[in-house]
């Protein structure tokens, strides 16, 4: 990365370019590019392949050495521009920030591009997502789980709306995601031999006495109204979690969870630390 200008005026157009970015969805569809803010953030991002164009900077909040320890000399042609406090603080997204956002090339997330890790995938779908929130605690659990991807059907909220990126402390950019309409989902699953287990609250089976050994993709539908009526008519098999309690669901990244690790229990091995699983370590990594 060099270092070049230094921006005190809030009327630059960089400045102006950067607010455009974080607040409309159309200023990102346009461009193609997304703003990204936090050191983890940005090191999640090029981890991930993700192309950093410029990177924003206050060198009262973040040493510069700090900052070039980010990109390594493969990176060195990325923009480094240095801005005035009060400029940073208006361009900032975080009440506690570290000084430091970058502008990012958003990727394509084509169904058919999506390269799975696993000879028997195991796969979450997430049909019109509405909250940035419960997106992105969506894929906390995905990263935290190791599935080969995550699906979203029909989707609602824009990819890179800040709220998302936040919510999924950077998760967004370690999993691997596709975006479909629900027929496209649907004709993907076939073409690859994926059952589909859609989560439902009738005509539904016991989450734990199905079988997640094969290829499986797990849908999840709002918290408000579940997934529409085609799919449920369109899966292998309806799974429901049952309720002790006086309501009938729970939040749903705490319901995605359950049925993600009861499948890697089923599964019986766990590829990230190459440690076995039983039902209690499952139980104890999500709740504690």
């Amino acid at each position: 990365m060099h270092l070049g200008k230094h921006i005190s005026s809030l009327q630059n157009p960089l400045v102006r370019q950067i607010l455009q970015l974080k607040e409309k969805k159309r200023g990102r569809d346009k461009t193609g590019l997304f703003v990204l803010e936090g050191l983890r953030e940005i090191q999640l991002a090029l981890k991930g392949g993700y192309e950093i164009t410029k990177v924003f900077y206050c060198t009262d909040i973040i040493p510069v050495q700090e900052l070039k320890a980010l990109f390594p000399n493969k990176d060195a042609g990325t923009e480094g521009i240095e801005l005035s406090r009060e400029v940073y603080r208006r361009v900032a997204y975080r009440e506690k920030t570290e000084g430091v956002l970058a502008l990012a090339r958003a990727k394509s997330h084509q169904l058919h591009d999506l390269q799975f890790h696993r000879k028997d995938p195991l796969i979450l779908i997430a049909q019109s997502p509405e909250k940035p929130g419960n997106l992105g605690a969506l894929l906390r659990t995905a990263d935290a789980a190791n599935l080969d991807a995550v699906i979203l059907a029909d989707p609602k909220s824009d990819l890179y709306n800040p709220n998302i990126i936040r919510s999924s402390v950077g998760c967004l950019f370690t999993v691997n995601i596709g975006v479909g309409s629900s027929e496209e989902v649907f004709q993907f699953l076939r073409d690859k031999g994926i059952k589909l287990y859609s989560a439902a609250l009738s005509a539904s089976e016991l989450y734990s006495e199905l079988d997640y050994t094969g290829p499986v993709a797990i849908a999840v539908g709002t918290e408000a109204t579940g997934l529409t009526e085609k799919w449920i008519t369109e899966s292998d098999a309806n799974v429901i979690i049952p309720m002790k309690g006086q309501i009938d669901s729970m939040n749903l990244s705490v319901s995605a969870a359950i049925l993600i690790f009861e499948a890697l229990r089923q599964r019986n091995f766990d590829e990230i630390n190459g440690r076995r699983y039983n039902l209690l370590w499952i139980h104890l990594y999500f709740f504690m």
